[in-house]
């Protein structure tokens, strides 16, 4: 939808510089160790490239990430029991959301999103996740003619695509992720991000300036948790909104 941003290119244009560090290095570690269950090589566990693909886009060093395959594999001498949960709820305006965990203690990591709901007018634990279909989702940068990058990406075999302004939102079918990606990449398009994520299948837009801002606040909140690693949400706020609460 033109003139509109929803939660993850919302994201990616605020929330990214306002991440410490630390706390993205952790998570990342997490999912490196998790994938690296079913395998320490990323060319034969594509779940394990993806995450080692995400960590060295945020610059994580490569030192962290074999440790994190180390630990993961079982290889490593300090291993640890991560247990990967999803939780569903609504924000104010029954925006849905659904949340990714990677967790030691699952009983800590829920009373914290029932208490971070709570605080947010949100309703924990609401069946949400009809709302979403998983895809693969590449980021690509823009620069050079528009149409020539259009044209790449409808001959990649991209499902959708979508022109976020500063960026191309382009949409796979999950397995086809890392051919489109391959594809794109021979075409001279340079791809700033490739993940799995859950997708909205209809957008919930919010078009009132403070409930919009109650909204982000809440979402940036969940995104902060240290067990937090994905938060994916129908919310769709149109720019003019955004720009007055930026």
């Amino acid at each position: 939808m033109s003139g509109h941003s929803k939660w993850s290119t919302i994201k990616r244009k605020k929330g990214a510089q306002d991440v410490k560090r630390s706390a993205t290095f952790s998570k990342l570690a997490r999912l490196i160790q998790v994938a690296a269950r079913n395998g320490s090589d990323p060319e034969m566990n594509f779940r394990l490239k993806l995450a080692v693909q995400k960590a060295r886009e945020a610059n994580m060093p490569n030192s962290n990430i074999e440790r994190a395959i180390s630990k993961g594999s079982g290889t490593g001498k300090d291993a640890e029991v991560i247990e990967e949960v999803r939780y569903e709820g609504l924000a104010l305006g029954n925006v849905g959301l659904v949340i990714e965990v990677l967790t030691d203690n699952k009983n800590r990591t829920v009373s914290d999103l029932r208490n971070i709901f709570n605080k947010n007018g949100g309703a924990f634990g609401t069946s949400t996740a009809w709302q979403f279909e998983t895809k693969g989702v590449i980021e690509l940068a823009k620069g050079g003619s528009t149409e020539a990058a259009e044209l790449a990406i409808i001959d990649s075999g991209a499902t959708d695509f979508e022109d976020t302004g500063e960026t191309f939102e382009v949409y796979t079918a999950p397995k086809e992720l890392d051919i489109v990606r391959s594809k794109l990449e021979t075409a001279g398009l340079v791809v700033k991000s490739t993940a799995l994520e859950l997708v909205p299948k209809h957008k919930t837009v919010i078009s009132d300036a403070a409930l919009a801002k109650r909204i982000l606040s809440f979402l940036n909140t969940l995104e902060e948790h240290d067990d937090v690693v994905n938060v994916y949400s129908t919310l769709e706020v149109p720019d003019a909104i955004l720009n007055q609460i930026s």
